[in-house]
């Protein structure tokens, strides 16, 4: 028999992990604040896209193993461990973290709970605060209600959650007791039964881990971008270099991806953060590199702009521009930090008229940048495009047959922002090809080694 789970938070992370913990024989009630989307979600209706997490979601509401409800009382009463997933942003004073919602949402969950709770921390936090948190239940709650805190970070990337939360690389469980680790191994028994690898450490250790694997996974694509600075400014060809890096058992091929680089609501917000953190407790010096991974990322934007005014012969005022994608990655709507819809934004402003296709997040997008043009299909993006810019690597993208736009656009330029589209067969098909940092787009590196970002 499932355990009785409660999240707090039913936006990306929340609505995934209540549906998952469902998923896993538990019974879950998630609470939200936002009413709206309660409604919906407790219909079985999706707010935003996730491959795959539709159908759970839907499965389990109609089940009744999974409810969603405004009411923390209810929350409370129903359950005995609480998964807090809630929003951390960047503060927008500084690189750190912003936790009020945290602090708020545990605040308002303690002073209701009737019986001993495990509040479990899922969302990404600075270290200590676990340990903060702690102190505030002690504070809060009722009489003879004891309530402990743990923290074990989510590792899904947007694209992959269901398959990321269901067939985990790790397992954190950060904890100060052997029965919150007995409570957290009873949750994911299905999962250890599978030999899913569990650390079990302390809660500042648990807390690092998420932020850590995302600054380094940034560096890692910060760095095949800087190769792709030098090997534009000495001649080489990045795709080649990175390719041959990536033979190296030690660096590996995956991440190793020149291009547009990252952007979404978790690398850029996490890397920031890890230096932040390092800073509140004296070790900054240590992390002072992250800036300069941070501006090598958001450099490559600049370039991409900068060669599609080469491509326009110095400006793009009036000119036509298609842009194939908006979200930040392929295969979802989140278009938070893009660098797509930011090349597209900033194009817009040199005056060009952007069409912009994305085949999951015009109407995301279309809410941030409202001044660009959004269009249902590739061919009503081209058609009479003096420039073709591809910037989400969205699988579509790469069957396209370029025979068949050459005919429609104006000027068959097409510059890849992504390095993934095969630059030989656009040749061949009359385009002028650019990428960014390969000298030689023959060297094609294929969808398994140049794996998208996080």
């Amino acid at each position: 028999m499932g355990a009785r789970l409660g999240v707090i938070g039913a936006g990306y992370l929340g609505a995934t992990q209540a549906a998952c913990l469902a998923e896993l024989g538990h019974d879950v009630v998630a609470a939200d604040v936002d009413a709206a989307k309660v409604k919906a979600l407790d219909a079985g209706v999706l707010p935003f896209f996730e491959p795959r997490l539709a159908d759970l979601l839907y499965r389990h509401t109609s089940s009744g193993r999974l409810r969603f409800t405004t009411d923390l009382a209810e929350l409370a009463d129903h359950a005995d461990v609480h998964f807090v997933c809630v929003g951390t942003p960047q503060r927008p004073d500084g690189a750190a973290a912003d936790t009020s919602h945290v602090f708020s949402a545990v605040a308002d969950l303690v002073p209701r709970l009737t019986r001993a709770t495990l509040v479990v921390g899922k969302s990404t936090v600075p270290v200590g605060t676990a340990a903060q948190l702690g102190e505030l239940c002690d504070r809060l709650a009722p009489p003879g209600v004891a309530v402990e805190v743990a923290w074990s970070p989510e590792f899904t990337r947007e694209g992959h959650a269901v398959d990321d939360t269901l067939t985990p690389d790790r397992l954190v469980f950060g904890l100060t007791s052997t029965a919150a680790e007995r409570t957290l191994r009873g949750i994911y028994r299905g999962l250890l039964d599978a030999d899913v690898p569990v650390v079990v450490t302390d809660p500042a250790t648990s807390e690092l881990v998420k932020l850590a694997a995302n600054a380094f996974l940034a560096t890692k694509l910060s760095f095949a971008n800087a190769l792709a600075e030098l090997c534009e400014a000495a001649g080489g060809d990045v795709l080649a270099l990175t390719k041959a890096l990536g033979y190296d058992l030690r660096i590996g091929h995956r991440y190793l991806a020149p291009g547009l680089g990252f952007g979404g609501g978790c690398l850029p917000k996490d890397l920031r953060a890890l230096t932040a953190s390092a800073a509140d407790v004296g070790a900054e010096e240590a992390f002072a590199f992250l800036d300069h991974v941070d501006r090598i990322n958001t450099r490559r934007r600049q370039r991409t702009v900068a060669l599609a005014l080469e491509e326009c012969r110095g400006s793009v005022l009036a000119r036509r521009v298609a842009v194939l994608g908006a979200a930040f990655k392929p295969d979802t709507d989140d278009v938070r930090d893009s660098p797509a819809l930011d090349v597209a934004a900033r194009l817009h402003l040199q005056g060009a008229d952007v069409a912009v296709y994305d085949p999951r997040a015009n109407v995301t997008a279309a809410r941030v940048v409202p001044a660009l043009t959004y269009v249902d299909d590739v061919e009503a993006a081209v058609d009479g495009a003096h420039l073709v810019l591809h910037l989400t690597e969205w699988t579509e993208f790469a069957s396209l047959d370029p025979h068949r736009l050459h005919a429609l656009v104006a000027e068959p330029r097409i510059l890849d922002a992504r390095n993934t589209l095969d630059a030989e067969r656009w040749r061949r098909a009359g385009w002028s090809f650019r990428s960014l940092g390969a000298r030689n787009n023959g060297h094609r590196v294929g969808p398994d080694v140049l794996a998208p970002a996080p």
